[in-house]
């Protein structure tokens, strides 16, 4: 799939503006609140989520995105969330989709794996010694950590299910409009977009599950002899990869960033405090990001939880027993925070 879409001109006489949906990083709590706002955006698109012109995805936004892209639409996501198979109404069959209790129950329910002896990248730590500038210090932190140990093979379960029903390209990606997929590549600390022209060759489950590899919680992804982890340590959305040069030309971006907030409430639990100061860090770059994209021309609108939503969702993003709780108050405060974020944009 070429990264450059058609003219701007002819787009809009055949069929209105270019359209991309950016779904960020947000962990099991950020991939509920992303399904309850999805709800409300698909109500003011002039098409379902999933026929954007670019769908691009980071982390549990690569889940949703993946989902989206192979013909899972917006009811079917909700159904999901709330604990049902959309193929065998709710009840488990070979062939159906993974239930969220066993992605849940692979990513530990909301707790880390013991740590491992070593740190993640060695390989990492040497690069940034050697080009210290050429390197995200967030992405260097990350080789630091211990070596993930947790696999996620529901989330490879997943994509393929959902894949089978639009069927493949000849090199494994699904076929269609762009799906771009974050990770970073954990000896070099390079981000790559899975999915883009130039981009290694990969399965999507493999890539979106490189994508979800949390370092110190998931064991990096391996794809081609390299090891990939997580694309939110390098950035919460991605979104400035629409401001570089050769990216595609969009009229109108939605991003839907679960780990960036612009109105807070007042947590007193510790563990809370903290998550909101690095979420006022995050909203800095992503505000950085957003004037990037903005600056090419490109109608920017960008949706972050507000209080009620933080509330909700306390200071763990991977806290399980929070997840329906977190999805009915998206539900209830997406509509509000969609149109507010039109208005402003």
């Amino acid at each position: 799939m070429p990264d450059v879409l058609e003219p701007r001109s002819r787009s809009r006489r055949r069929r209105g503006p270019r359209v991309g949906i950016v779904l960020g990083a947000g962990g099991l709590l950020g991939s509920a609140w992303t399904a309850g706002v999805l709800a409300q955006l698909a109500e003011r698109l002039d098409r379902p989520p999933g026929d954007a012109d670019l769908v691009l995805g980071t982390s549990a936004g690569a889940v949703l995105g993946a989902a989206l892209r192979c013909g899972m639409d917006v009811p079917e996501l909700l159904a999901h969330q709330r604990g049902a198979d959309p193929e065998s109404s709710g009840d488990r069959r070979p062939g159906g989709l993974p239930e969220l209790h066993t992605i849940e129950r692979e990513s530990g329910n909301g707790l880390p794996p013991l740590p491992l002896p070593w740190i993640g990248s060695p390989r990492l730590l040497a690069t940034a010694a050697v080009a210290p500038c050429r390197v995200n210090p967030v992405v260097v932190a990350s080789g630091l950590l211990p070596l993930g140990r947790r696999r996620m093979t529901s989330i490879v379960q997943m994509v393929d299910v959902l894949q089978s029903r639009g069927g493949s390209r000849e090199d494994g990606w699904v076929p269609g409009r762009a799906l771009w997929v974050v990770a970073v590549d954990y000896d070099s600390g390079r981000r790559v977009v899975f999915g883009r022209t130039g981009s290694p060759a990969a399965s999507v489950a493999d890539a979106v599950l490189a994508s979800c590899s949390i370092p110190g919680w998931f064991a990096p992804q391996v794809i081609g002899g390299r090891r990939y982890v997580d694309g939110g340590v390098a950035s919460s959305t991605s979104l400035g990869l629409l401001a570089r040069p050769g990216a595609p030309v969009l009229d109108e971006v939605y991003v839907l960033a679960p780990m960036a907030s612009y109105d807070y409430d007042r947590p007193t639990d510790p563990v809370a405090v903290v998550e909101r100061q690095v979420r006022r860090l995050m909203t800095r770059w992503l505000d950085v990001e957003v004037q990037a994209v903005r600056d090419r021309g490109t109608r920017v609108t960008v949706l972050t939880p507000g209080p009620e939503d933080l509330r909700a969702m306390g200071g763990n993003l991977m806290n399980p027993r929070r997840r329906l709780q977190v999805l009915d108050t998206a539900l209830a405060t997406s509509a509000g925070a969609l149109a507010s974020a039109v208005v402003a944009a």
